[in-house]
């Protein structure tokens, strides 16, 4: 990790640009690609020609919008931690680490890259683990709050009841990982001592336990103080995150009405929630060929072939590509940088 602070973003992609990590990047890139034209063809290029440049500004403005949302909900979640942390500094670290997030297989790089940066600014490693995990919490909060309203009127509206186990399997498992984090908070220190028992029967040397316990136990603190702030911050962190997901949902929706035709919002928000939740199975970076295939799965009842495949284009344009652009572009940067402060603070 080079000195710590400022060099990890030019490790990180030195280590990432391993000969595996390429091929399955370069994977990913192919199969999200080749997807839309296997089920739309050539025609989809006469489609993407039609969309007008507003449009396409708007869904870029979106974009930016949630960029900048997320660098808002890091900062109150650091609290004060990081007094240099300008919103320059934070969107450019929300960028980064969305880059990693991306371009990873599950988003493994994602909580080193966010580390290594808030490092920079003085955020030991432990308390940037915990806002990452704080972020992904409010995201489960938020996707457990409109996950039933919106898929039971999918269902409803657009499916067939029978498939309400596609609703209740996420579902389910959004409540489980809550009340799994409930579970940990109320026995965190039996957990501490089997956990402890049982890498000792697996033969871990003492030393490394301990170095473990340590770690789990900063963790915890940093936890503690990320959570450890006045209910309307917290109120703040989730109206920003449920703002943040109701805008990046709705590419679809405005994807379909750039391409002259109509979806109901709530439909597309339930595409995408559910195309998403697939993507995640093909264990690709982004996603790839899962979210595809799934999402053009739910749009081809409502939107000719084209259409479909066309809006799965600009979809994953604006949610995937856009991302790994963008975000690799202000990850260089910041590698070009070193160990230089991370914008001004200001």
């Amino acid at each position: 990790m080079a000195d710590g602070t400022g060099t990890f973003a030019g490790e990180w992609i030195r280590v990432a640009m391993t000969r595996h990590w390429r091929w399955l990047f370069a994977a990913a890139l192919l199969v999200g690609a080749a997807v839309p034209f296997v089920l739309g063809g050539d025609q989809v290029l006469v489609r993407l020609r039609s969309v007008p440049l507003g449009w396409l500004a708007l869904l870029v403005a979106m974009i930016a919008v949630c960029w900048n949302l997320n660098a808002w909900r890091l900062r109150v979640m650091l609290n004060g931690r990081a007094p240099g942390l300008g919103h320059g500094a934070a969107l450019a670290t929300v960028m980064a680490t969305e880059f990693t997030l991306n371009a990873t297989p599950g988003g493994s790089g994602a909580p080193f890259t966010l580390a290594a940066l808030l490092r920079r600014h003085g955020v030991a490693p432990a308390q940037a683990t915990a806002v990452l995990a704080v972020d992904q919490l409010t995201d489960l909060l938020v996707f457990a709050a409109l996950l039933p309203t919106v898929a039971l009127y999918g269902l409803a509206r657009y499916l067939d009841l029978a498939a309400w186990w596609q609703v209740a399997v996420p579902f389910a498992l959004m409540l489980a990982a809550l009340a799994g984090v409930a579970l940990l908070a109320r026995f965190q220190r039996r957990v501490l001592i089997v956990s402890g028992d049982f890498l000792r029967w697996l033969g871990l040397r003492r030393r490394r336990r301990l170095r473990l316990a340590r770690a789990v136990l900063r963790f915890r603190r940093g936890l503690e103080e990320t959570l450890a702030v006045p209910r309307r911050r917290l109120l703040l962190m989730f109206t920003l995150c449920l703002c943040h997901w109701l805008l990046r949902y709705s590419v679809i929706y405005i994807a379909v009405l750039a391409l002259g035709e109509h979806l109901d919002w709530v439909y597309g928000f339930f595409v995408q929630m559910m195309a998403m939740g697939a993507g995640h199975l093909t264990l690709l970076p982004g996603g790839a060929g899962g979210a595809e295939v799934a999402g053009a799965a739910l749009l081809n009842p409502w939107l000719t072939s084209v259409t479909a495949a066309t809006t799965i284009v600009v979809w994953r344009f604006f949610t995937f590509y856009w991302y790994l652009l963008a975000g690799g572009a202000v990850m260089l940067w910041l590698a070009a940088r070193g160990g230089q402060p991370l914008l001004d603070g200001k």
